[in-house]
């Protein structure tokens, strides 16, 4: 079996690539848009259009490796059956879940806004994973279907750092994933943030995972 060595923090890491995959997190018109949902709450969506061009490359890496690759979005179905109250009626009406927003009924499964952005849209064969809670884990198939490609290791993109992927990371180690962090292939609608979350992901050793970045993985991909 093929091992790569990539260069990380808080140390290096040597995976078998075989049982490595790569998460792509919750890229989606609503959140990386200007005209989407998390511009509505008052965000810099421009933030996050940095980690665009470097999950391109990590795709195309890993695709022409064969890598395992899942996409999830957040979302739910129309009646907002699986939304939570406490999710529901966090914002004021208007600005909540199943509303009218700018790209369709926010965050609502089959709405323009719920859809993945079209320059890391999954190829045909690419699980998508629909996600009714900010762990990618949480009411979804992911367990099952990483550990049927009896996969051990997890590459983590998408957005944003401080939420959905720092949950993620979070859950994995719980289940006894690794969870390698691409910090360039990441992004948070506050740096401070997203900084914050890398510095605790590695904290203590690597307490939840480690961090590297996009060009690391090309390397060890392409040495």
């Amino acid at each position: 079996m093929t091992e790569i060595t990539i260069t990380a923090r808080p140390h290096p890491v040597t995976w078998e690539l075989a049982a490595t995959a790569l998460l792509v997190i919750d890229m989606q018109k609503d959140f990386l848009y200007p005209e989407g949902y998390g511009a509505l709450l008052g965000n810099d969506t421009g933030l996050l259009l940095g980690a665009v061009a470097p999950i391109q490359a990590v795709l195309a890496a890993a695709r022409a490796q064969g890598m395992f690759v899942i996409h999830t979005r957040e979302g739910h179905p129309p009646d907002l059956s699986d939304c939570p109250p406490t999710k529901l009626t966090r914002w004021p009406a208007g600005n909540r879940i199943g509303d009218p927003g700018p790209m369709g009924r926010i965050l609502v499964q089959g709405e323009p806004g719920h859809a993945i952005i079209d320059e890391v849209a999954p190829f045909p064969g690419e699980i998508v994973l629909d996600k009714p809670g900010k762990n990618s884990f949480y009411r979804t198939p992911l367990d099952e279907l990483l550990r049927a490609q009896a996969i051990e290791n997890l590459l983590i993109t998408g957005v944003t750092t401080d939420v959905c992927c720092f949950a993620t990371v979070i859950a994995a180690n719980d289940r006894g994933f690794n969870a390698l962090v691409l910090e360039d292939c990441v992004a948070s609608y506050s740096p401070e943030r997203h900084t914050a979350s890398l510095e605790t992901i590695t904290a203590q050793g690597g307490i939840f995972g480690w961090v590297s970045d996009s060009a690391a993985l090309l390397a060890a991909l392409h040495p």
